[in-house]
């Protein structure tokens, strides 16, 4: 059985729902035969690799509203972060363009590698002070090289803006034609929909009923997720 998940790293509730996915494939008595497979999506598509700007200042533009109230939604982000043991810093992060990211997380998963990238990018954007975007390149090498990928391979890629960019383009117009419309979107056998950062329970439910029966894709669920108007907040 195939799960295809469609994220982005930019995305907070994608970084959350990859933990509570991760928890429900565990405890799955078949979890031996699925494979996973991180797909791209980019919340900001377009955005010139130089146009890098502080997290809570976008927030506050885009939503219309103080620079402390879109902190207080960060800390509600991060409290949610560390109900599944991931670690979030709520201030100080930088948002900018991931097509890069996407393009090396296509050449990790060519090589075996995309989920040790993938949690390596989010856990660089989310916790770490350093920022993955603008002129970030020497970074992304080194979280490459640390997730198992050959330098020369990974500068290779990051200096030529045409490689695995039809590959990135695919995986989003795939989305376009499932009707997806924010992140994280989960697709499960082809068979169902999980859209959002969902409960646990519910994608354990998921597994379980794709496992054992076919069917026409249903979107079991919407929750909190990212799109092109940005991310859901946690009120409380």
């Amino acid at each position: 059985m195939r799960v295809e998940i469609w994220s982005d790293i930019a995305c907070p509730w994608c970084y959350v729902g990859k933990a509570r996915f991760e928890k429900a494939l565990a405890a799955f008595a078949h979890r031996d035969d699925v494979e996973v497979v991180h797909r791209s999506f980019e919340l900001d598509p377009g955005r010139a690799k130089g146009d890098v700007e502080p997290v809570l200042g976008l927030l506050a533009k885009k939503y219309g509203m103080s620079e402390e109230q879109a902190a207080a939604g960060e800390a509600n982000l991060a409290a949610q972060a560390a109900g599944e043991g991931l670690p979030y810093r709520s201030e100080g992060r930088d948002h900018g363009g991931t097509f890069d990211l996407h393009r090396l997380l296509q050449l990790a998963k060519e090589r075996g590698r995309q989920s040790e990238l993938l949690d390596l990018f989010y856990r660089a954007n989310f916790a770490e002070e350093r920022s993955v975007f603008g002129d970030a390149d020497e970074y992304l090498v080194e979280l490459a090289v640390r997730a198992g990928l050959a330098e020369d391979e990974v500068r290779e890629v990051l200096g030529d803006p045409s490689a695995y960019a039809r590959e990135v383009r695919a995986d989003e117009q795939e989305a376009a034609e499932l009707g997806v419309s924010g992140v994280p979107f989960f697709v499960i056998d082809r068979r169902y929909g999980v859209s959002g950062a969902q409960p646990v329970e519910l994608f354990s439910q998921a597994l379980t009923q794709a496992w054992g029966e076919r069917s026409p894709l249903t979107v079991l669920s919407d929750g909190d997720a990212c799109g092109p108007d940005g991310c859901e907040v946690p009120q409380r």
